[in-house]
């Protein structure tokens, strides 16, 4: 047994897909001048056995003209199985099943049950010669098991409930006479929640009814919502009392209708004030998507949908395959009242196959109304079983395979009445029922077994008008409770597309989904479905709608602007490729060749007066250290590496010391030139032992101990900001100890400053050529230089700053060329006359005379 239902479970899935790929779609008439539209009445179906075959007594004593239209159709389900079996010789051989109908039993009936005045109406209450009956089918209203259950048990008659599932009829201490044929919808409400899911839908209502069946489903479906994230807009919870109901009907109009949620959930008992208020917001054109069980799926009074909408209906109903040859049977049982498929689409619905899409039409609504109409007269047209009918035929088959064991098992029975009653032990059988499985004649396997795990399947339609008088309902997907969690819900997106607006009509949430780019800010107090949307933080993104945190992107990554994804950062050095790097460049060469001129100019005049007057040494020394200046530059070009970096700053800071030594040197030896020749001065050795040359070593000396205590402690190292420019990695030098940078610094400042105030307290000295002037100057474009790049420095970013530190070297540089030794190279190469001895003789002749 146990392989039987393993082996049909997996082709129950196999053919999962190919079900969906060939869909089934259902038409029915709305017959408005049915007034009762699709009610019910509550019946008893009293089964017992004969010998032979026996044909049932359809319809007898005019049970049809007492019936609704719609009990019409269940009665016809019980006889149709009922046929189909004693026609069937394996099942029960030379055994008919005899199925005796009453209706209307509480209408009709209740003051003679009480009292027992009519004996008929207890089965199994009998005299010599009355009949036993074996099981009592009932449905599909609960409440008439429910005040006449008792009296069944009290008879010791099975019952078989065959209506929609109810708590209060599963109470076995108080009906332990009674089966419900339809499981628990255990699952129903994780399907819901699945859909809702799968649509996006996170602002949902609720209404139920104010019972123990409802409330559950309620505490069910809330345990759902929350794990998946589905909000509850609104609850509305219909009470049975109806001088209550009418007192809240405007609590409950107010609540949809404030509500922004556009989709409903419906569930509770449809005989409850539940229907009545449905027909009420017909009229006031409250349009929701509802979401409901197949109980609901019901004409009303007004000849319409009970849950109407521009919007469609989705309904869960239990997984039920058609009955081929009812419609058939049908016809032949009614040949006057059902004798086409008009008459048997005003009765229920009618099913064809449907191909998606149709030739001549994309969608649904765009179908030209020919075209459909011919579709739904094609062959294949069947009738359909609603989930009671289903349920009935079913209990049918169960009560037949369960006496078909009884036979194998040869379990006691007797005849009476000549043999031609066949008496069977009622609770025996019952027993036998409700451990019993089978297969039915559509290929469904059916487990009577109580104690097994029942994960229901559900088949999805979406109901929806069509024309004006008519509906159309199509299957659009499944939810099975067999499969994990995330795989249970099927819907065939072709058949959506095709036949419903769902996706882009039908949007139900509290809030706007934040985009990518922002992230969701929850409201205190409020639910979680209902928050605002701020922008990621910097360097952080989201990339998915709706996220709670965004994620921030890698060291090497970058935000871009959309904040939606991480970009690569550019790796960015002062390159010699770049513009910048290319003209930085070809300063520093183009002022290095300048400077080895001037030297090349120096060397072949240093026998000029001019040359010779201001310490030729210290002149030569001066503009070789100004090449290594402009040349040093350089090592700040290009990527760096760990040498580059130590000889950067180190021989950037000991040239620039020989430089400002020797300019402070030059003009020491100009106030001792002139200090000498001053009678009474003792000074004369100073500047002959060559005194003021001295000055360059000490003060490179001070510097190398500077630049060695700095290597020491702390050297440069290769450093990648990853932070400084956004989306880029700065590859630079760091300085490793700011401090000794600064130190090093600060003392070429100081020699530069003390050259500047030197040569400007000697700038009028009377000499002819006299460079204090010229010394001055280019101190104070060497200050003004450096005193402007430290804001300037710390104000830039990237690799802007070693550019400003390039230029500030190659202009402090270029003012000390310029400053000091283009005017020499003025009047040695374009006014050589007055750089001569002999004018130079002259010169100071006229200027002693004039003394």
């Amino acid at each position: 047994m146990f392989s039987l239902t393993f082996v049909f479970l997996v082709l129950k899935l196999s053919f999962l897909f190919c079900y969906l790929s060939d869909p089934r779609c259902f038409w029915r008439i709305k017959d408005r001048e049915n007034y009762l539209g699709d009610k019910e009445a509550d019946c008893f179906f009293s089964m017992y056995t004969k010998h032979g075959y026996v044909k049932n007594d359809y319809f007898s004593e005019n049970l049809d003209k007492k019936v609704t239209l719609k009990t019409i159709h269940l009665i016809s389900s019980v006889y149709f199985a009922a046929e189909e079996i004693n026609r069937n010789s394996y099942i029960l051989p030379n055994t008919s099943l005899i199925v005796k109908i009453e209706c209307n039993l509480i209408a009709d009936n209740v003051k003679r049950i009480w009292s027992l005045k009519k004996k008929e109406i207890i089965p199994n209450y009998y005299c010599k010669n009355q009949r036993r009956y074996l099981i009592v089918l009932t449905g599909p209203i609960w409440i008439t098991s429910y005040i006449l259950g008792p009296f069944l048990y009290f008879s010791q008659t099975p019952e078989l409930y065959c209506g929609h599932f109810h708590l209060l009829l599963n109470d076995q201490e108080q009906f332990p006479h009674l089966y419900q044929m339809t499981p628990k919808d255990t699952s129903l409400p994780q399907g819901m929640v699945s859909l809702a899911v799968h649509f996006r839908w996170n602002w949902v209502g609720v209404i139920i009814t104010d019972d123990d069946h409802g409330i559950q489903f309620l505490s069910e479906l809330r345990a759902g919502m929350e794990s998946n994230t589905v909000c509850l807009a609104f609850v509305t919870i219909i009470t049975y009392n109806r001088k209550l109901y009418l007192k809240m009907y405007h609590k409950y109009y107010h609540q949809i209708t404030m509500s922004s949620a556009k989709v409903v959930i419906v569930y509770g008992d449809k005989e409850s004030p539940l229907q009545f208020n449905f027909i009420l917001w017909k009229s006031e054109n409250i349009q929701r998507l509802w979401v409901s069980v197949s109980q609901f799926d019901i004409i009303t009074m007004i000849g319409e949908f009970m849950l109407n909408s521009v919007h469609g209906t989705l309904i869960f109903s239990h997984q039920q395959s058609e009955m081929s040859g009812f419609k058939q049977f049908m016809q032949t049982v009614h040949p006057s009242n059902y004798s086409n498929d008009i008459s048997l689409a005003k009765l229920w619905w009618t099913y064809f196959k449907c191909s998606l899409p149709p030739p001549d039409c994309k969608t649904l609504k765009n179908c030209p109304t020919k075209t459909l109409l011919k579709r739904f007269f094609v062959p294949p047209l069947g009738m359909s079983m609603s989930e009671t009918c289903y349920n009935l035929y079913n209990s049918v088959y169960a009560v037949a395979h369960s006496l078909h064991e009884m036979l194998l098992q040869q379990v006691d029975t007797c005849s009476e009445n000549d043999g031609k009653v066949l008496e069977f032990n009622s609770w025996k059988m019952f027993s036998f029922l409700k451990t019993i499985q089978f297969v039915n004649p559509v290929g469904d396997l059916i487990n009577m077994n109580q104690n097994r795990e029942r994960d229901t399947e559900y088949d999805i339609f979406y109901i929806m008008d069509f024309l004006k008088h008519e509906g159309l309902k199509m299957k659009i997907g499944r939810f099975s409770g067999h499969f994990p969690n995330g795989q249970q819900l099927f819907i065939s997106d072709e058949m959506i597309e095709w036949a419903t607006d769902i996706k882009q009509t039908i949007a139900s949430a509290c809030s706007v989904p934040c985009r990518p780019g922002l992230r969701k800010y929850f409201q205190e107090g409020k639910a979680v479905c209902c928050f605002d949307c701020y922008p990621c933080p910097e360097n952080e993104i989201s990339n998915m709608t709706d996220m709670d945190q965004c994620l921030k992107c890698p060291e090497d990554e970058y935000a871009n602007t959309d904040q939606t994804n991480c970009l690569k950062k550019v790796v960015t050095f002062l390159d010699y490729k770049e513009p910048l790097g290319m003209a930085l460049t070809g300063l520093a060469v183009l002022f290095s060749s300048l400077t080895v001129v001037v030297l090349c100019v120096f060397l072949k005049h240093r026998d000029t007066p001019i040359v010779k007057a201001n310490n030729e040494t210290l002149s030569y020394v001066l503009l070789i250290s100004l090449i290594f200046c402009f040349i040093c530059s350089l090592l700040y070009i290009g990527y760096p590496s760990m040498v580059s970096c130590i000889l950067q700053q180190t021989t950037f800071a000991m040239v620039f010391t020989v430089s400002a030594s020797c300019v402070l040197a030059k003009t020491i030896t100009v106030v001792l030139a002139f200090k000498i020749t001053v009678p009474g001065r003792r000074l004369r050795w100073l500047l002959l032992s060559g005194a003021p040359n001295y000055i360059i070593p000490i003060c490179t000396t001070i510097q190398m101990m500077l630049c060695g205590i700095w290597l020491g402690i702390s050297p440069p190292f290769v450093d990648a900001d990853l932070h400084m420019v956004h989306g880029h990695i700065i590859i630079v030098c760091n300085k490793g100890s700011v401090i000794a940078f600064y130190c090093v610094l600060g003392y070429m400042g100081s020699l530069a400053l003390a050259s500047f105030t030197v040569a400007f307290l000697a700038r009028n000295l009377p000499d002819t050529f006299n460079e204090a002037k010229l010394l001055t100057f280019s101190m104070l474009v060497f200050c003004s230089v450096w005193i402007t790049f430290l804001p300037v420095y710390h104000s830039t970013k990237g690799k802007a700053m070693v550019a400003v530190e390039v230029f500030c070297i190659l202009a402090s540089s270029a003012g000390m060329l310029l400053c000091i030794f283009v005017p020499k190279c003025y009047l040695i190469l374009w006014r050589p006359q007055i750089n001569s001895f002999h004018e130079f003789r002259k010169m100071h002749v006229k200027n002693k005379n004039i003394n």
